[in-house]
């Protein structure tokens, strides 16, 4: 893919043209449903008439980076780049409605709330780059645009979704509304996005409507955000990201461009112009609708389509009775005078070949749609001349003006006819234990071969029997019977059939009677199953299939698998459980792999010689802190793990036994939070991780801590800085764990400052790790690299403030190369609080990581007791030093400085290292 930055997208559409002609959007109002918006950024100041948080966030400050970024797509002024970044229609007001949280997710509700609120702010387009798979069911989201589009006449200009690496039918929700404007993506060549999403919807029918530009567009960026943090900005001010999300705002913004020269048009007018003017491209209508947006095509248009997009009824196989369909297109004139309309249609078979000769045809091939009036013909469509070739067929009726205004305009329509694949029914008989037709249960039916492949069935009826057409092919069979879906204790029953081939008209019955129980024990007569994921996967080719249940118990879980073996190889299966034992203790077990069949019951019974026992110290100097040890194993194969843990009292220390048969290895976090959201969902304050993938035997014994101080800096193969051509870039965990654990505080403050030769030449107000690179120049110069983190003391009690400070030389690289930054740490290992008892003196190391570790020159430590204000110099003896505890509650600060052979130095200062307890 190309890149496309502001500067180009804006005239790939031709916004630039409708600049010239007047129109920037002055007097519309956009509103952007989205992360929020950065109203400081210099491209946004002055847009955003009026904000309104519907998230669980506290606020409506973008802390993501997404809702700054769409905004100033649609109506950015340009202002720090000097026009050279302006958005669609920088003329345009914006209404700032954060229905997405600080990590990005928002519910219904306050999405729904957020469309009310711009409806009546005034809004005549609203942009939501947001979505969620689609489901058969109208979901409330969707519901709300058909009715606010049908009620007040407003646009919701929607992405399609970026899961279009998946195949046909990944239009997320709300863009599979009937009513909204849904948007994929293309490139600046107009090529079309490989994760753009694509129709057809779920129930049957076209999206997306239109296509534009969304890959690698430059646009502003909401400094220290999540998506700065990643992305860096370049040049300072904007970033560079991908998405459906991207290309959205790029027609919300040509919509108020239209929107302006007709003020009386509404969402249908709008949605009419610009699909009806879009520039087509070699791909079908549920790859690109209409076609890219073409602002240039639309202002001057007074022709639009009412119906949208037509979609024909399915012609099943085989087709010797197939009968010719219609759809009605009518065409309305919003101008004063009469415009004649010249019409032809052009047909695609599936592959891309032109359609059969007559396959499409129109009922006239000239039109005159009277002012202010209608005009309508019907497109036919015939699939008995399409011989053998089965699939679908698409079309667009392409309606040219000749006569009147805007002479040689075209409006075109897209149109979609399925010739059905040979094709038959599957019926699916659902029992319970009773034998009785089950009314609970969940099924998939998932296409792995042949014509099946990628197809995706979901089927329930309440009656127990469903049955559904698919094409011929080979299926996965999934299903799940349940007595009680309020209770799964009750019974769950799941039934896998891993090879359905579907030759004829099929029926299968889901017989929960034949099921077998499922157990997994532990050594624990106490220990009670808290969470537990069975999971398998399918492999077909390079594609991969993955089914799990979720569950809080293994009681009442019974398995069966239907049909012949899958070939060899292709089929593994874990169960991944985890047990509550007290208040200290906590099994964890995952087990499985390779398997010929899908279990018909299955029993495992774990002993102490198949269970490692982890004691895990789990630190917090603040009160009023809870915390967990999260273990998480895999199996050679698996796809992935899960985790649940308890969260205690912090500081604490707990058992984790976690299972080491199977080649399991395991994974091991910590947090630490306080509090609950408003879903009841902790809050979690830092994330520590040790080393993954970690192999133990079963009968011994390990010890682990988190979260404990002395907290400082950390170097290594994967944190350290770097140099690229001409800029400087770190990422280093200022606050790693006594353990030495990478991690940190979420809500740690800070700074970083580059100078060279004395010179400032860059400065961010976050720590290095979350900072964007410096540009520097090329030559070789001497460099002084400050960074800080602060912790208030609601958060911990020690580390209130730790600095590192680097001095090297660096000149421009070809490619990206460490720089000479060492650190020292302090091993000091105070108790869980953080503290070491008042009035002893400890030995401890210290510890030189990066060059200085194997070419050091000098190593100076020192020590405060009144938080930095006053030091004295501490005498390093073998990589070890004694330092004075003070009296109780008291402080211990330390400094040490490193240099390298090469002359490089190193400084890391730690106020409030430790507590005298």
């Amino acid at each position: 893919m190309r890149t496309a930055t502001l500067d180009k997208s804006t005239r790939q559409i031709g916004a630039d043209k409708a600049w010239a002609a007047g129109y920037d959007g002055t007097g519309v109002k956009i509103a952007v449903l989205d992360t929020g918006i950065d109203a400081t950024h210099a491209d946004l100041a002055g847009q955003v008439v009026a904000e309104q948080n519907f998230s669980r966030s506290a606020d409506a400050v973008d802390r993501v980076g997404h809702g700054t970024h769409v905004a100033s797509i649609a109506a950015g002024t340009g202002a720090r780049s000097a026009g050279a970044f302006k958005g669609v229609a920088p003329g345009a007001k914006l209404l700032n409605g954060k229905v997405l949280d600080d990590g990005g997710y928002g519910r219904d509700s306050g999405i729904l709330a957020g469309m009310e609120w711009a409806v009546a702010q005034g809004a005549d387009i609203v942009n939501l780059s947001l979505g969620a798979p689609d489901t058969p069911q109208l979901d409330p989201v969707e519901a709300a645009v058909d009715r606010i589009s049908a009620e007040k006449g407003v646009l919701f200009a929607v992405a399609a979704g970026n899961r279009g690496g998946r195949g046909p039918g990944t239009i997320d929700s709300p863009g599979s509304a009937n009513a909204a404007l849904t948007v994929g993506a293309v490139d600046d060549a107009d090529a079309l996005a490989s994760f753009s999403g694509t129709g057809p919807l779920t129930g049957g029918g076209v999206k997306p409507d239109v296509t534009a530009p969304g890959v690698d567009i430059t646009a502003a960026a909401a400094p220290g955000s999540i998506i700065d943090r990643e992305e860096g900005q370049n040049p300072p001010g904007y970033l560079t990201i991908s998405g459906t999300s991207m290309a959205t705002p790029h027609v919300a913004g040509a919509a108020a461009l239209l929107k302006q020269q007709h003020p009386d048009w509404k969402g249908p007018e709008l949605k009419g112009a610009l699909t009806g003017s879009a520039k087509g491209g070699a791909y079908t209508p549920y790859q690109q609708g209409t076609g890219r947006i073409a602002v240039d095509g639309a202002p001057g248009r007074s022709v639009v389509v009412l119906e949208g997009a037509l979609t024909f009824d399915t012609q099943r196989w085989p087709h010797a009775d197939d009968t010719p369909q219609s759809r009605k297109i009518t065409y309305r004139n919003l101008g004063g005078e009469p415009v004649t309309l010249d019409l032809a249609v052009a047909g695609s078979a599936p592959g891309g070949a032109p359609a059969p000769e007559g396959f499409f045809t129109l009922g006239a091939r000239r039109l005159t749609v009277p002012a202010g009036g209608t005009a309508e013909t019907a497109l036919t469509v015939d699939t008995r001349l399409g011989g053998s070739v089965d699939g679908t067929y698409s079309a667009y009726a392409t309606a040219t003006v000749t006569g009147g205004p805007g002479a040689g305009g075209q409006v075109r329509t897209a149109a979609v006819a399925e010739r059905e694949l040979e094709s038959y029914d599957l019926t699916l008989h659902h029992l319970g234990r009773d034998g009785r037709p089950a009314e609970h249960h969940t099924t998939t039916v998932q296409g792995v071969r042949g014509a099946a492949a990628t197809r995706r069935f979901e089927p329930h009826d309440p009656s127990g029997t469903v049955t559904l057409r698919v094409p011929k092919g080979g299926y996965l069979l999934d299903a799940t019977v349940v007595v009680d879906p309020l209770d799964l204790t009750k019974g769950t029953d799941w039934i896998v059939q891993p090879q359905l081939e579907i030759t004829s008209d099929t029926t299968v019955t889901l017989d929960a009677r034949t099921t077998r129980p499922v157990e997994i024990t532990v050594p624990s007569k106490t220990a009670q199953v808290g969470f537990a994921t069975p999971a398998y996967t399918l492999r077909e080719g390079n594609t991969r299939y993955h089914y799990s249940l979720w569950l809080n118990s293994l009681t009442g879980l019974r398995t069966r698998q239907l049909g012949p073996r899958p070939e060899a190889g292709t089929l593994s299966q874990q169960w991944d459980v985890h047990w509550d034992d007290g208040a200290s203790a906590e099994y964890h077990a995952v087990l499985g792999g390779p398997v010929s069949d899908f279990a018909t019951g299955y029993t495992r019974h774990l002993g102490r010689r198949d269970l490692a026992a982890l004691v895990v110290g789990q630190g917090a100097s603040a009160p009023g802190k809870r915390g967990s040890a999260v273990a998480m194993g895999t199996i050679p194969g698996s796809r992935g793990g899960s985790t649940a843990s308890s969260r205690r009292p912090l500081p604490t220390t707990a058992t984790l036994y976690v299972s080491t048969l199977d080649g399991a290895t395991w994974d091991l976090f910590f947090t630490q939070g306080s509090g609950y959201d408003d879903d009841g969902v902790p809050r979690d304050e830092t994330l520590y991780e040790a080393q993954r993938a970690r192999t133990f035997k079963g009968g011994r014994t390990y010890h682990e801590r988190f979260n404990a101080a002395v907290f400082g800096p950390k170097v290594d193969d994967l944190h350290g800085v770097w140099r690229e051509a001409a800029s400087i870039s770190g990422s280093v965990p200022l606050l790693a764990d006594g353990a030495n654990h990478a991690g940190g505080f979420y809500d740690a403050t800070g700074s970083t400052v580059l100078r060279r030769d004395g010179v400032e030449v860059g400065r961010s107000e976050t720590p290095l790790e979350s900072s964007a690179p410096f540009a520097v120049p090329p030559g070789e110069a001497s460099y002084e690299l400050t960074t800080t983190s602060r912790l208030s003391p609601e958060l911990s009690a020690t580390s209130s403030e730790t600095t590192a400070t680097w001095r090297f030389r660096s000149k421009e690289t070809a490619e990206p190369t460490p720089l000479p930054v060492s650190v020292v740490r302090f091993d000091a290992r105070p108790a869980l609080d953080g503290t070491l008892p008042a009035g002893r003196t400890e030995n401890f190391p210290v510890t030189v990581q990066g060059p200085a570790a194997t070419a050091r020159g000098s190593l100076l430590a020192e020590v405060s007791y009144d938080e930095g204000r006053t030091w004295s110099p501490l005498r390093v003896h073998h990589g070890r030093v004694d330092v004075r505890t003070p009296a109780k509650g008291g402080t211990v600060s330390l400094r040490a400085t490193v240099t390298d052979r090469s002359g490089n130095t190193s400084e890391v200062t730690v106020l409030r290292a430790y507590l005298a307890g």
